[in-house]
């Protein structure tokens, strides 16, 4: 999915060297979570609500070098809101990031 590529794709982009990129999905009662986190250069609190507009890219000299458009989370976001997820984001500056998705699932009707 474009979701979990972009994720996937930004967190290898904005890592150190040695880092590490985690991905787990978790399928609970009423929604599965999907969650990247990452060990690296993180995102400032200032800069965390713009993340998902269109062309934004937190570190300008880093994108250019790894090829981002800042495209990635703005596609995210949009997908998110197709699917009614839950998109939510955490990050130490430093130290690194975890986006958490939340997709509901939908009620089965009974048969």
């Amino acid at each position: 999915s474009a979701i979990a590529f972009n994720l996937v794709d930004n967190a290898i982009k904005y890592n150190r060297r040695e880092g590490h990129v985690t991905v787990s999905v978790q399928d609970e009662e009423t929604a599965v979570c999907l969650r990247v986190s990452d060990t690296g250069i993180g995102i400032p609190e200032t800069d965390r609500e713009r993340i998902f507009e269109r062309f934004y890219r937190v570190d300008k000299s880093r994108s250019k070098e790894v090829g981002s458009t800042g495209l990635g989370l703005s596609i995210v976001k949009h997908a998110c809101q197709i699917l009614m997820a839950e998109l939510t984001v955490s990050s130490i500056p430093g130290e690194g990031t975890a986006v958490e998705i939340t997709f509901p699932k939908r009620k089965q009707a009974a048969g």
